[in-house]
């Protein structure tokens, strides 16, 4: 269990997001909104949680197959593309409070997403060497 991840602005970042994403799944849910809406928060909901867990676990050291900072960096930049257009569709159309609600914390959760790509190009450098033979700097 990787305690510095929690107390780092990355897992800060991810469990905001992991929150973020579940109060607007509630609100879409709750104000019986477009099943749409709600299963985009709920995927969203989900994948940040798995992306958190494997961090918090160190399972991406553990399972080298996959460079999972660039997998993040994906699915943040998609997860933004996604929020932007249905919490804007979700804001305009705004049927009722609990939709635009739901349509303005995902706009909120679209500035994290974007936040949370940022800071993930900043630790990727693909320059550098990595592994166990890289030299010490």
């Amino acid at each position: 269990l990787d305690r510095a991840f929690l107390r780092s602005p990355r897992g800060a970042l991810k469990i905001a997001r992991v929150l973020l994403a579940l109060a607007t799944f509630l609100c879409f849910v709750a104000s019986n909104a477009h099943e749409a809406y709600a299963a985009l928060a709920g995927l969203e909901t989900g994948i940040t949680l798995l992306f958190l867990l494997l961090y918090l676990l160190r399972l991406d050291a553990k399972m080298r197959w996959l460079f999972w900072p660039l997998a993040d960096i994906f699915n943040s930049v998609i997860a933004a593309l996604f929020l932007l257009v249905v919490c804007l569709f979700a804001i305009i159309v705004k049927s009722n409070k609990g939709t635009l609600a739901g349509g303005v914390l995902g706009l909120i959760l679209l500035v994290l997403c974007i936040v949370d790509t940022v800071l993930l190009c900043k630790k990727i450098s693909f320059a550098r060497p990595r592994g166990r033979n890289a030299p010490a700097r």
